[in-house]
């Protein structure tokens, strides 16, 4: 792991190459993910159950790929009861956050003869990508399907690989706090092809959310367009900016959590304190002897974190601006204070005892964020993702004839005489 000056001579070369680390859109795996996309598309059912075979080693058919009632009522069955109680802790948590969000419609009045507004509408079909396999994450379905069902989404449809064919339990735990009805047993490129373009098996859906691997998120990127996305999620990352009252082992704590993710995993202190750049590190070397995944820790670590030093906290603040992170920590004396400099960011977090984890977890906000400096322009999954907006218009005979001729003129401004003709008619 590298520790390096804001002002060194390798600096911009340096994190250039730290923000563009993502790397999961290879035009090799664009391709080979586009040929499943392909022919889920064209083969339907066929397709989507050979991949199955293939990827995951389960055989799946159109009576066995929607788990039944009798597999949920037996993976809930398995649910611990401690395990139970804090994903529906979480959930109210959830739920009472993402209330705010609600977006109603409008219409206006105030020119005589002349209504004009906006419906605002639920989707009616959403489809929720969640990690099943090896791991299990039914965070991410909280925090998908909550939004989706206070938005007034109809169907929530949930897609998730099941090891050995079997339904996770903590899966369906979640999904069934969360008010999601139909489970397919599928996962990969090929589930999100089939809720794009719709199988036999598996109905269309009119939005795809949720995070997945390289290979996912590359499916999603292909078939936005056929279908909305919420994101093109890439590697997780976690800048933190610290002064010298941080905490040398929560920062350290923090930046672990992050980059045991996967290898791609980035974690950033920027940091005016040399004293504590050099102390996180230490922190770093001696926590990470106790954590199960250690192994991905190093090499993520190896390849994505830095300790930065700042000539201030301002310049780190421009720098994590740059970076657009996903995450953002500030350890600072006073976070507050310097909130309203933060301009991109997926999800901000002040002080020293508001981890990044209550966030993926507890707090309520939602974990599903722009990564790769998409922050830039975009934001965090919400209710008003599951909504769509729809414009109402409506002129009285004498409203219209104040703006006809202006009408007609901008047409004819354009060249489109039929445009202008549609408006003249009505005058004559």
């Amino acid at each position: 792991m590298k520790i390096i000056k804001s002002n060194a001579a390798g600096f911009k070369d340096f994190f250039r190459e730290l923000r563009q680390r993502g790397g999961a859109y290879s035009p090799k795996l664009l391709s080979s993910v586009a040929e499943i996309v392909r022919n889920v598309a064209t083969r339907g059912d066929e397709a989507l159950f050979q991949y199955t075979a293939k990827f995951d080693h389960y055989k799946l058919n159109a009576a066995t790929a929607e788990v039944t009632n009798a597999e949920k009522k037996k993976a809930l069955s398995l649910v611990k009861p401690e395990d139970l109680k804090v994903i529906k802790l979480a959930a109210r948590r959830i739920e009472k956050y993402h209330r705010n969000q609600i977006t109603k419609g409008w219409l206006i009045n105030n020119e005589e003869g002349i209504t004009m507004g906006q419906m605002v509408l639920p989707l009616r079909r959403v489809g929720i990508y969640a990690p099943g396999g090896t791991a299990a994450y039914p965070s991410t379905i909280l925090m998908a399907a909550i939004p989706a069902r206070i938005a007034g989404v109809e169907e929530i449809i949930l897609v998730s690989p099941a090891k050995d064919g079997k339904l996770n339990p903590l899966i369906a735990a979640a999904a069934e706090i969360s008010g999601v009805k139909r489970i397919f047993k599928i996962g990969g490129a090929q589930a999100i092809a089939a809720l794009a373009y719709g199988t036999k098996t598996i109905p269309q859906v009119d939005k795809i959310v949720g995070p997945g691997n390289a290979y996912v998120a590359a499916a999603k990127k292909i078939v936005f367009g056929q279908v909305d996305i919420d994101m093109i999620a890439g590697p997780s990352e976690v800048v933190v900016i610290a002064d010298s009252t941080a905490k040398a082992r929560f920062t350290a704590a923090d930046m672990l959590a992050q980059v045991e993710h996967d290898e791609m995993a980035a974690a950033v202190l920027l940091t005016t304190s040399e004293d504590l750049a050099r102390k996180v590190l230490q922190e770093i070397y001696q926590q990470i002897k106790t954590l199960s995944r250690k192994k991905i820790i190093e090499k993520s670590l190896a390849k994505y974190g830095a300790i930065i030093i700042t000539k201030s906290i301002d310049e780190a603040l421009d720098i994590a601006n740059l970076f657009a992170p996903e995450h953002l920590e500030l350890m600072v004396k006073n976070p507050a204070k310097i909130l309203g400099k933060v301009r991109n960011a997926g999800s901000v977090f002040l002080g020293s005892f508001t981890p990044e984890a209550l966030g993926d977890y507890l707090a309520g906000t939602n974990h599903i964020l722009p990564t790769e400096g998409t922050a830039r322009f975009s934001s965090p999954l919400g209710v008003y993702d599951f909504y769509k907006r729809m414009s109402v218009l409506s002129f009285s005979p004498e409203a219209f004839r104040k703006l006809s001729k202006s009408t007609a003129h901008f047409a004819q401004m354009e060249g489109l005489d039929a445009h202008a003709n549609s408006v003249l008619m009505r005058g004559k």
